[in-house]
């Protein structure tokens, strides 16, 4: 006899509906640097450390190390001041055309 708990939904219905749920992190990314390992053990508080973007660039978005989206930081429209959010421009389909 089986066992598993008849919901009355097709099968795979209730696990999507519950995959949907689980939270996952998103990494934003603003810039790279790369300097030198003596500046690096020179660094202190208040160390200026350049990107390899400008201010105007967009943030790439990565889940794990794969690109999932581009976009614009902004400020939370109605949040906390300075809270930061960001405005998507881009977003990679199933075929992961960002590159």
């Amino acid at each position: 006899m089986d066992d598993t708990p008849q919901t009355g939904a097709a099968p795979g219905l209730a696990t999507d509906h519950l995959m949907q749920s689980i939270p996952i992190e998103i990494s934003v990314s603003v810039g790279r640097a790369r300097p030198l390992v003596r500046d690096l053990l020179n660094m202190a508080e208040n160390t200026v450390l350049p990107l390899d973007r400008r201010i105007e660039d967009p943030v790439e978005l990565f889940i794990g190390e794969r690109l999932i989206a581009r976009g614009e930081l902004q400020e939370v429209a109605g949040g906390e001041p300075g809270q930061l959010a960001v405005r998507l421009t881009e977003v990679a389909s199933d075929k992961g055309d960002l590159a």
